[in-house]
């Protein structure tokens, strides 16, 4: 392996405490990355930074270092457990726990040091009697856990005391935080802490968003952009220098048939597979673990609530597997190994397809990452190009590809549940390639949705308004009714089928009512629709909006027969008969009115 080196840790300007040089030695860390070097000095001697470096650059060891040395400095010590010393606060659950386990390598040689993990997906009030309990100097948190537990004054605990004497601040992916929409718990939380504090930003991308939360949140911070060795000075690229990034042409209806083939040649790596959508992580999860045999398969999304730490901690200790994954994992998550980065579905941004890229090749490891192209996005390679500074090389389709889809197609047609992941796996599919940043590249008018919807194995087309009016003459339907597919699973297809007989009864026993049911859902809607009118003219009329006089006088006797209607005064059949008439007549509705 080749290593980044920037010197030995004892050449720093600062002198590391004898505790952190030695869990360095037994993280096997002998020399600084660039990052470590540059920022390790400022921020031990009282200085805000904001550090820009590329992903994998070995960011967590940047700030992790200082907030020791900082705390350990301290002229009045910690005293308390609850006494809140920094705080590190990260974008995603993942990033999180990877970070708390780091610090622990550290604090157990410090033991005057309690920390604490405050994530989604666990107990809040769990959470609130570990801190009371145990303590935490150094937090490691998600936003909105933060702000949560900041704001829970009823159940005993006063967050907002504790960190009176607060020293460091870090906002780990700044970037990111903003992109999942943080802003503002972030906003609050900042109101919480003291301004009297050191404040680390760390991001792969300082973008304008990050520049206003320095403006925010830092004092006079100095500003470090890191580039690796080797790397012009004038040079902007994202993705590590010992990145192989590659990408590979191929049809909709062949680029499953592709990744499957690569898999089984590639068993004994281990693979992060990234798709568009959580449905397709679903979906194409269980399609792997049935077409890639003897190889541990796990799949990871932003939906899953209870389940994402345990298999993140699990998939980061295999030596080969392949976690199938939407862009949750593409910030900042550090997993040993990865051999190939393989990304199944462009993302959404082209930052994206950098961080995404930038899971392996980490701190001097080599690692590949492989994108699939559709024909019509081939000029996607040299946007990436110019735009990111991301240079690829072609790699050709493989030969000799085994046709999976059929086998993908029984699998579907065995079982309902695999049938409506299917269904809806292709339909978030569609709706993100329309919402996708580069559209003049990804034309969702220009998706041959019949070769997209072969590509799903799909047995029918699904109805969605982006299909609506068009023909599919190239994708054939399967000849049975979908709706005869049963549940695998003996429960779901019993409950299936009581559901079914109820709205079989209900259907009948609707047959004798439809006309009463019918007249008066229609009436009800008819009397909505005047309203709604109403509204609209009125608005109309305050905007200056020229009307008929006589559609005016018509609507006036429409909105007073409502009016009688809803007082009782007439039957809704009467209702009806008066709103039908198309002889009904200004003068002998007025009348009538007047005789109330």
């Amino acid at each position: 392996m080749e290593r980044v080196t920037e010197g030995r840790w004892e050449s720093l300007p600062v002198t590391l405490s004898p505790g952190v040089l030695r869990t360095l030695r037994e993280l096997g860390f002998p020399h600084m990355t660039p990052v470590q070097s540059a920022t390790i000095p400022l921020f031990m001697n009282n200085k805000d930074v904001a550090a820009e470096a590329v992903t994998g650059s070995g960011k967590t060891l940047a700030f992790v270092i200082p907030i020791l040395e900082i705390l350990l400095r301290r002229e009045e010590k910690l005293k308390k457990m609850q006494q809140v010393g920094a705080i590190v606060i990260t974008p995603t659950r993942e990033l999180a726990v990877q970070i708390d386990e780091v610090l622990s390598h550290f604090t157990k040689h410090f033991l005057q040091f309690r920390q604490i993990l405050l994530i989604g997906g666990r107990n809040p009030v769990e959470d609130i009697e570990k801190f009371k309990e145990h303590g935490g100097n150094i937090i490691i948190a998600t936003p909105g856990r933060l702000e949560d537990m900041f704001r829970r004054k009823a159940d005993g605990l006063d967050l907002a005391s504790c960190v009176k004497s607060l020293d460091v601040l870090v906002l780990d992916e700044a970037d990111r935080l903003l992109d999942m929409g943080f802003e503002a718990s972030l906003n609050t939380i900042l109101d919480f802490l003291p301004k009297q504090r050191r404040t680390g930003l760390f991001s792969a991308t300082q973008t304008q968003e990050v520049e206003n939360l320095v403006r925010a949140g830092l004092r006079n911070p100095v500003r470090i952009a890191v580039k690796e060795k080797g790397v012009a000075a004038s040079s902007t690229q994202k993705t590590p220098t010992r990145l192989e990034n590659y990408y590979m042409i191929c049809k909709a209806d062949e680029k499953f048939n592709q990744l499957v083939h690569f898999l089984r040649q590639h068993k004994q790596e281990k693979h992060l597979v990234f798709f568009s959508t959580c449905a397709c992580v679903e979906y194409y999860g269980k399609a792997l673990e049935s077409l890639v045999k003897n190889v541990k398969i796990m799949c990871i999304h932003g939906k899953m609530k209870h389940k994402r730490n345990k298999i993140f901690t699990e998939f980061r200790k295999l030596p080969s597997g392949i976690l199938v994954c939407t862009d949750v994992m593409a910030r900042g998550i550090d997993i040993p190994e990865v051999n190939w980065v393989l990304q199944y579905d462009p993302p959404s941004s082209a930052s994206a397809f950098v961080h995404r890229c930038g899971r392996t090749a980490r701190i001097g490891h080599l690692g590949s990452a492989l994108v699939f192209l559709l024909p019509m996005e081939e000029s996607y390679v040299n946007f990436l190009s110019i735009n990111q500074k991301c240079p690829m090389q072609e790699m050709k389709p493989l030969k000799n590809v085994v046709d999976v889809l059929p086998k993908l197609k029984t699998l579907s047609l065995a079982d309902r549940a695999m049938f409506e992941k299917g269904m809806k796996a292709f339909v978030s599919c569609v709706q993100a390639y329309a919402k996708h940043e580069c559209n003049l590249i990804f034309r969702i008018k220009d998706l041959d949705f019949a070769s997209f919807a072969r590509g799903f194995a799909l047995l029918r087309m699904p109805k969605m308004p982006e299909l609506k009016g068009k023909c599919f003459s190239d994708f054939v339907p399967v000849s049975i009714d979908t709706d005869s597919i049963p549940f695998k699973d003996k429960n779901r297809e019993k409950q299936r089928q009581k559901l079914l007989e109820q709205q079989r009864k209900d259907r009948q026993e609707n047959e004798g009512k439809r006309k009463f049911i019918r007249n008066k859902a229609w009436s009800k809607q008819k009397a909505k629709k005047e309203k709604k009118k109403k509204m609209t003219t009125k608005r109309r009329r305050e905007e200056g909006s020229d009307i008929e006089d006589e559609e005016m006088e018509e609507l006036l006797n429409d909105t007073r027969l409502l009016k009688r209607l809803k007082k009782g005064k007439i039957s809704e059949e009467e209702f009806e008969k008066r709103l039908m008439s198309s002889e009904r007549k200004v003068k002998a509705v007025v009348d009538s009115e007047s005789e109330d």
